[in-house]
């Protein structure tokens, strides 16, 4: 398998084997791993090293999504000037508070999720990454108030029951809930670094940050517990479900929790926000065909028959997908780390406004 010349690379089992297993536990040993699948643990670790060097897997982490005092989360549909649109994605990309954009047809040209600390400092972004992007005709912002459904559930199935409870044993136990403080410039540091590789060593992450192995292990341990998350992601033509859409859908409010329990076993959906506005529901999906789009909207109207699909959205391509830059194969080209929201301040698009403010002609 020549995953590098190949235009098509294909997964072989061992392949899949070991993807399954990180997006149980991101960070298990090879041990563990090459014991799980029967295989020399230096041979699992090449195997990934081959995926992960192609741009093929990638292990990353983001801020938890699950608690607003982490993070406040927006999906922004962006309305772009005719042959405006991968010009704008692309602006955005470098932009470190944006975490996904998707190109879309439909009734939007993006979708975009941002991460921010609170609603003003998402108002305060919004408003400046667009005044400063040229060719956005119009955005519409719909805050995320829960995410019942992240896109790290998502799994491969290729391990059997027995093999997956095994990885999923080695798993830490969860910590207590996030505070609202208690971030300092270490926990951005190594929320960088895990950004760019996930499964970056305890030493790397000490030689890298300057801070003992005691100290970054204490701190990685406490992060990991409470306020970071990591995933293992595969690009998606790989996944045997090539396609993707974007639903947005709304339920009577009483019946959120519901939707949620029911759309988390379905499994085309990826992920799915609850949000603000027109929308109370935003559902990303993977289609194996075209053809699904609408097939796949009347098995949701079964399954929820409460349920209305107000629009809905193909994604041509995905720009970004949580920091990472994607080619429109689906492989990994890039990363632009995600940031803390206490960090959020500092980025860009800011220190661009900040430069004009002090030099309004430019001088």
């Amino acid at each position: 398998m020549d995953m590098q010349d190949s235009a098509t690379p294909e997964l072989d089992e061992l392949d899949r084997g070991v993807v399954h297993a990180l997006q149980i536990h991101p960070r298990a040993p090879w041990t563990l791993v090459g014991d799980v699948l029967g295989v020399n643990p230096v041979t699992v670790a090449r195997r990934w090293q081959r995926l992960q060097d192609a741009g093929l897997a990638w292990v990353t982490a983001y801020p938890r999504l699950s608690n607003a005092r982490v993070v406040v989360t927006g999906v922004i549909e962006v309305d772009t000037e005719p042959g405006a649109s991968a010009d704008v994605a692309r602006a955005l990309a470098a932009e470190p508070s944006v975490a996904n954009i998707k190109l879309t047809a439909g009734g939007r040209d993006l979708v975009a999720a941002v991460q921010t600390r609170d609603l003003a400092e998402l108002a305060r972004l919004t408003t400046l990454m667009f005044q400063r992007i040229p060719g956005v005709r119009a955005t519409r912002t719909h805050v995320s108030t829960g995410v019942p459904i992240e896109g790290s559930r998502w799994r491969l199935r290729s391990l059997d029951a027995l093999q997956s409870a095994r990885i999923e044993a080695a798993l830490p136990p969860p910590g207590r809930s996030a505070t609202e403080s208690g971030w300092d410039s270490l926990d951005a540091w190594l929320l960088e670094l895990l950004c760019m590789d996930g499964r970056t060593s305890v030493n790397d992450l000490s030689v890298a940050t300057g801070a003992s192995l005691t100290t970054v292990r204490r701190r990685l341990q406490s992060l990991l517990a409470t306020r970071l998350s990591l995933r293992c992601d595969l690009a998606r033509p790989l996944s045997g479900w090539p396609l993707s859409a974007v639903y947005f859908a709304s339920v009577p409010a009483q019946r959120l929790e519901e939707a949620g329990r029911v759309l988390s076993g379905i499994r085309e959906v990826r992920s799915c926000a609850i949000t603000t506005g027109p929308h109370n529901l935003v559902i990303d999906v993977w289609l194996r065909a075209l053809g699904d789009v609408h097939a796949f909207e009347a098995h949701l109207s079964r399954q929820l028959p409460y349920l209305t699909i107000d629009d809905r959205s193909v994604v041509l391509s995905t720009v970004k997908h949580m920091g990472r830059l994607l080619a429109e194969d689906g492989r990994s080209v890039g990363v632009v780390p995600l940031r803390h929201p206490q960090s959020l301040r500092d980025s860009p698009v800011e220190q661009l406004a900040e430069t004009r403010a002090d030099n309004p002609r430019g001088h």
